[in-house]
């Protein structure tokens, strides 16, 4: 990497951290809390707009039954908060619900609720982010006109903070989330004392508005549909309880103890803040339409359709600018900050799965910061993908978002349910009994509650958009298992025998020559100094005079090697050499044969292009061949001393972007590749002191 990418890498990351130092990463609860549970405090904020944007679709009397169906969610989300509290006693090293599924139900329903939870949190990050723009664009329409530019920028600069480790990016989350807590607490705590207490007649800006129904009138059966399916927009207030439980490991000790109590933290103000804001939404007579142009008969031409929470802040600050503005900016801030619990999930999952070989094992590394990086990036990546393919639209994202939670959390409680089961069969101490049938109590209904709500979603949102998270999760649950294959296969086959310790017959060592050169000489030499059973040069004659030419300077230098000649009438390279290692392989097959090819070190990329081509199809070509070593030599060009002269840094320090002082003219540089001493000169030879290699 060069120095102006290291510095550039420091300046957005920081300076790396030693591994030692990974019990200094793990959080407090004040700043666990905005770390893992932002997810779940900011779903208040675009929750209950959904609650009211699904049931407009029957007109303004639907939204009668939203108080209702907000209390239908606050009744599933308590229900998922205390068990989850369950979970993270029971399970505390982080696997979350994809070990408790593994553990209780086995690695099939373990595998299933993973590849909820992939989908899950990409989809966070594309729905909080997608929110954010939508709020910010109220208060600048610039972003609301670019909002696919802004939320792509605003994934970026997450990613870039969260790179910087876990404690880090909580640090820096901490004051915004607060911040989100107090300016909606207030917002909800002075509208209701204006409205209950002091009387005051407060209306929403598009209170006046007269809501049309969509369609045909929603009686019976369809209105019954239609207020399950704002149940399940509502229930994504539930998202981001689940990643506390992944998260266990990051929590200081005692571990455990310190989750729960954030657990019970977020129910508490999750709860709060979304009937909160449901009630203010039913008492200022808030309206809010899915297609205002179309459903506001009467709206102001160019009516800008702004957000629920935007329209209470704007009722109930009225008097107060700075109050509105500030409820408004820290909506969004926390809706970008939201994604940061995903950004926390995904890559410790990522990293359990690694650790399981159901991912690529560059998953489980740690970067610089001691962060999962390489699972940061794929969840950047992906989110990108999302936010860009959806044109950053909530409704339209969100429609994807709850159907792998749900599926996690089912599973996940029916693993607790068998979990109890299975210690209940051997306690005998009727305290624990009871306390165990209590915790059996909580879970089983939990089950029943988060099995209905993934039915009612697979019902009302497999055809608006459900069906591509489920085909989602199906392509992580195949690509995982296939991944799985390829690791069990490979492991089985590299599995030592008791075979596998008894040495070759012989080693059979041919070095390849072209010209007879330097490089040449240094890999005669190399292979000479080996010591191999048999040792040979081989050149391939593609021009038969400076195959001639070659022989006669072979025999000149009286070089004890023999050189071969491999004919080649169609003046290839590459497989005549192939064709004379087979032979010697079929000939003695207990031989190995190892390739000496002579190799230049340069300086900069373009002189790769023009050397090292031959050498590089070889040995691509000879990694295949069974029995068969290649061993390039090295021969360093005058253009790989600024390389060579490069500061002194210890293996990988250039990556970790550690400042060396460059090595004086007398001290030999720990970088420099170790190297044989340059060949003789041709009177060498002649000199009967000298060893020859």
């Amino acid at each position: 990497m060069s120095k102006l990418g290291v510095a550039v890498k420091r300046v957005l990351v920081g300076r790396p951290q030693r591994s030692d130092r990974l019990a200094h990463t793990l959080l407090p609860k004040r700043i666990a809390l905005p770390v893992f549970a932002s997810d779940a405090m900011s779903s208040v904020a675009y929750a209950p707009e959904e609650i009211f944007l699904t049931l407009s679709a029957a007109g303004v009397a639907a939204y009668a039954f939203a108080p209702w169906v907000g209390l239908a969610v606050v009744v599933v989300l308590l229900t998922v908060v205390t068990s989850y509290r369950q979970n993270v006693h029971a399970y505390p090293s982080g696997g979350g619900d994809y070990e408790v599924a593994t553990v209780n139900l086995g690695p099939k329903a373990g595998l299933t609720v993973a590849s909820a939870l992939l989908v899950d949190y990409t989809l966070t990050v594309a729905v909080s982010i997608s929110s954010a723009a939508a709020n910010i664009g109220a208060l600048v329409p610039f972003v609301g006109e670019h909002r696919v530019q802004f939320a792509v920028v605003a994934i970026l600069i997450l990613t870039a903070v969260n790179l910087r480790g876990v404690r880090e990016s909580g640090a820096a989350f901490a004051i915004p989330t607060y911040a989100f807590i107090f300016g909606v607490g207030a917002m909800i705590i002075w509208g209701l004392t204006r409205i209950l207490l002091l009387g005051e007649n407060l209306e929403a800006p598009s209170a006046n508005l007269h809501l049309v129904a969509e369609g045909d009138a929603f009686t019976g059966l369809a209105l019954v549909l239609l207020v399950l399916r704002s149940f399940t927009q509502g229930a994504a207030a539930l998202t981001g309880v689940e990643a506390i439980s992944n998260g266990v490991p990051a929590f200081r000790k005692p571990k455990s103890r310190n989750a729960a109590t954030t657990l019970l933290l977020l129910g508490t103000i999750s709860v709060a803040m979304f009937s909160g804001i449901i009630a203010l939404a039913v008492l200022t007579h808030a309206k809010i339409a899915e297609f205002p142009a179309t459903q506001f008969a009467d709206a102001p031409p160019g009516y800008t359709q702004e957000t629920l929470v935007a329209q209470l802040a704007e009722v109930v600050f009225s008097n107060f600018a700075p109050g509105f503005f500030f409820v408004v900016l820290v909506t969004a801030l926390i809706l970008v900050l939201a994604a940061n619990t995903a950004y926390n999930g995904f890559p410790v999952l990522g990293s359990i799965l690694s650790q399981d070989r159901y991912l690529p094992r560059q998953l489980h590394t740690r970067g610089d910061r001691l962060a999962f990086s390489n699972g940061i990036l794929v969840l950047a990546g992906v989110a990108i993908v999302l936010v860009v393919g959806f044109q950053a639209d909530v409704t339209r994202l969100i429609a994807l978002y709850t159907v792998g939670v749900f599926t996690s959390f089912t599973l996940s409680q029916f693993g607790m349910l068998r979990h109890w089961n299975r210690l209940l069969a051997t306690e005998t101490e009727p305290a624990m009994r009871r306390k165990m049938r209590r915790s059996q109590a909580i879970n089983g209904f939990g089950a029943a509650m988060t099995g209905t709500v993934l039915v009612i979603v697979l019902i009302t949102k497999f055809t608006r958009g459900a069906w591509i998270a489920i085909a989602g999760m199906a392509v992580f649950f195949v690509l995982m298992q296939a991944i799985r294959r390829h690791y069990d296969r490979v492991s089985e086959e590299l599995q030592a025998g008791e075979t596998d310790a008894v040495l070759p017959s012989r080693n059979h060592a041919i070095v390849l020559v072209s010209t007879l050169h330097k490089p040449t000489l240094r890999a005669v030499a190399y292979a000479r100094a080996t010591r191999p059973d048999v040792l040979e040069a081989v050149t391939v004659n593609v021009d038969d005079s400076d195959t001639k030419k070659l022989m006669r300077d072979w025999e000149k230098r009286k070089l004890p090697v023999p050189l071969k000649v491999v004919e080649s009438p169609y003046r290839e390279i590459t497989k005549p050499v192939l064709d004379y290692v087979k032979r010697i392989r079929s000939d003695n097959p207990r031989d190995v044969v190892t390739v000496y090819i002579p190799e230049y070190v340069v300086g900069h990329w373009w002189e790769q292009i023009l050397h090292n081509q031959s050498a590089l199809r070889l040995k691509g070509r000879l990694l295949f061949q069974p029995g068969v070593m290649v061993t390039s030599v090295p021969w360093q060009l005058e253009s790989s001393e600024r390389v060579k002269r490069r500061p002194e840094t210890p293996p990988g320090s250039t990556r970790r972007g550690y400042v060396a002082v460059p090595p004086s003219d007398d001290t030999p540089s720990a970088a420099s590749p170790a190297t044989l001493p340059e060949p003789a000169a041709p009177s060498a030879p002649a000199e009967p002191a000298r060893r020859r290699l």
